[in-house]
């Protein structure tokens, strides 16, 4: 069988090791793919492995040997699944790889922005605590979790797991989730997106982008938070209307934002973020632990494995 991956970079920079699936066949793996580059690579393939090089229906149609896409990611919308069904290209994914690693994110971001570890740090760096006449030096509200209100938008693995660690802070937890309340853990009270709004100290996201939820982070929403919550985005970048949110920042009305990912991903250097007071921007780099890639690799064999014995799993279209 021949296996190309497409961009096997960022999830293997050379920090862990591609032979469990070079034991399945003839493998090629090129760091990134460009557009001009995809045909000439794609042409022999049985198998392509793509994280963000998208496989539309006229790159399928020009591979009449492609029979399976693995997507190295859990999101899988670089892949037009309609065409993979229509001309039985098996397409699979990998859920669940990274929901410690991102949960660990979201609780990085709210300490940053409640505790300012790296502005203190810095600050100490500077000398400011060395000259200070006290013992102890501050600069900013230090707000404790504990009593504050977390509202949780979405409770899939993620969502659940921050829940969790929100409760071990002795936070109260609300999440408008599609589960029904009365299959909820105790301590999680379900409520809706408006009634998030309304009680949430601290507003973190965990839904998935679709066309109801694009942009559920706007002006209007925002005036209807407490003055003053923080914000975290480790879910989708387009969940949010980045301008909006760097205005309400501006203005006081929010607090503080965290987020690992945006709409646009490099960002433009002119987005308004950037530039923001109290927006905490990182990489996209949530998933990126060790830990975790070497699941997602772990998960991408054993994907291909199922498929080859005809038995495959994580399917995502049917």
């Amino acid at each position: 069988m021949k296996i190309v991956v497409l961009d096997g970079y960022t999830v293997n920079p050379g920090d862990l090791s591609w032979s469990a699936l070079q034991a399945l066949g003839d493998v090629e793996v090129f760091p990134r793919t460009a557009g001009d580059e995809l045909m000439g690579r794609c042409k022999d393939a049985d198998a392509l492995l793509t994280n963000k090089v998208v496989i539309d229906a006229g790159i399928m149609s020009c591979l009449p040997q492609l029979k399976y896409i693995g997507v190295l990611a859990t999101g899988y919308n670089v892949v037009d699944i309609a065409a993979a069904s229509e001309r039985g290209i098996c397409v699979t994914n990998i859920p669940a790889y990274s929901t410690d690693s991102v949960a660990q994110m979201v609780f990085a971001h709210i300490l940053n922005i409640t505790n300012r570890v790296g502005h203190y740090a810095r600050q100490s760096r500077e000398g400011l605590w060395s000259r200070n006449e006290d013992f102890c030096y501050w600069d900013t509200t230090l707000p404790e979790l504990s009593g504050k209100t977390i509202g949780i938008v979405g409770l899939g693995h993620i969502g659940m797991k921050v829940a969790c660690i929100a409760r071990e802070f002795g936070m109260d937890v609300f999440a408008s989730t599609s589960k029904h309340s009365a299959s909820l853990p105790d301590g999680i009270q379900k409520t809706t997106l408006q009634g998030l709004l309304g009680v949430s100290d601290i507003l973190t996201l965990h839904c998935p982008l679709t066309d109801s939820t694009r942009g559920m982070i706007n002006a209007a929403t925002l005036k209807r938070m407490k003055r003053g919550a923080i914000l975290i985005n480790t879910g989708r970048g387009p969940l949010v209307n980045e301008a909006d949110v760097a205005a309400a920042l501006k203005s006081g009305q929010l607090g503080g934002y965290g987020a690992d990912v945006m709409c646009q991903e490099p960002p433009a250097e002119d987005n308004p973020l950037l530039a923001a007071p109290n927006a905490f921007i990182t990489p996209h780099i949530a998933w990126a632990t060790y830990e975790a890639r070497g699941r997602l690799m772990d998960i991408a064999v054993e994907n291909l494995k199922a498929f080859m014995a005809g038995a495959p799993t994580n399917v995502v279209n049917g």
